[in-house]
């Protein structure tokens, strides 16, 4: 399986190369979409100014290389495909390059993406014959075709995207399909998921303990509690100081008295 870093080299190559069939592989990687259906691809099933495409046909080889149209290979393979500027750039060139001669309703070829210069289609084999030959100059590893696929998945998994979503992209008839194909990224994801569990308590309890003072630097209780009382002596006004025999407040006194007794206790009765 090819890396981004390969995939990028072999498609830069292919532009400088040969730029109508780099389209094709633009495509392949940009969408995830398999072979046939790439090249069973009608005009009419591209929306550029919607940013999707409908999958419909796909393009087989039966009984020697006879080229037909038939339906996509699952009913879930009949669905919409996202597409990306990149691809979106590929499309527009190819609509640039291409030379719609062939206008005949009844032909299931009309009007294919990628094709001949003549409009008959591409065969399947000679994609896998160029893509070897370009491969081999761009200095990347032999793959296939289908590989291309994969290579789209691994990309987009490999980046943290939901298997349900990856699934859907690559219409899966069921997801089970895509965890069992890609089961080696899934462990990958697995373990990465861990790490940044193991990373994250690590990082919370050293910050814990930087900020978290010794406990031989600490004030025992005792001692912030009476530095609390202090505080709210000194921030609550105190009242003045009275004299017990004349009821008034006594001047010049810094010490603070009990209030005065009421009347019927302030001063024993000498008779009793």
């Amino acid at each position: 399986m090819w890396t981004a870093q390969e995939a990028a080299r072999f498609l830069t190559y292919c532009h400088q190369a040969d730029p109508e069939i780099a389209d094709l592989f633009e495509f392949l990687i940009g969408t995830g979409m398999r072979k046939g259906e790439a090249l069973g691809l009608h005009w009419d099933d591209v929306h550029l100014g919607e940013g999707l495409l409908y999958v419909r046909c796909t393009l087989s080889a039966i009984d020697n290389n006879h080229l037909v149209i038939t339906a996509p290979k699952t009913r879930s393979s009949r669905a919409w495909v996202a597409i990306s500027p990149r691809v979106a750039t590929a499309l527009r060139h190819r609509a640039l390059t291409t030379t719609r001669t062939r206008v005949d309703p009844d032909d299931p070829f009309t009007g294919l993406v990628f094709c001949r210069p003549d409009g008959r289609p591409l065969g399947p084999h000679q994609v896998l014959d160029r893509l070897h030959e370009l491969s081999e100059e761009a200095g990347v590893p032999r793959i296939t075709v289908h590989d291309l696929r994969h290579l789209a998945a691994t990309i987009t998994i490999s980046a943290g995207v939901p298997r349900t979503v990856v699934s859907k992209t690559l219409r899966h008839s069921t997801l089970s399909t895509t965890a069992n194909i890609y089961s080696h990224l899934t462990r990958q994801a697995a373990r990465e998921a861990v790490d940044t569990i193991d990373r994250t308590l690590t990082g919370a309890q050293n910050t814990g303990r930087e900020t978290r003072r010794p406990a031989w630097l600490r004030p025992p209780r005792d001692h912030l509690q009476q530095l609390r009382e202090a505080l709210g002596r000194v921030h609550s006004p105190a009242p003045p100081a009275f004299c017990a025999a004349t009821d008034q407040p006594q001047a010049g006194r810094a010490t603070t008295l009990r209030p005065p007794w009421p009347r019927t206790h302030e001063r024993p009765s000498s008779r009793g």
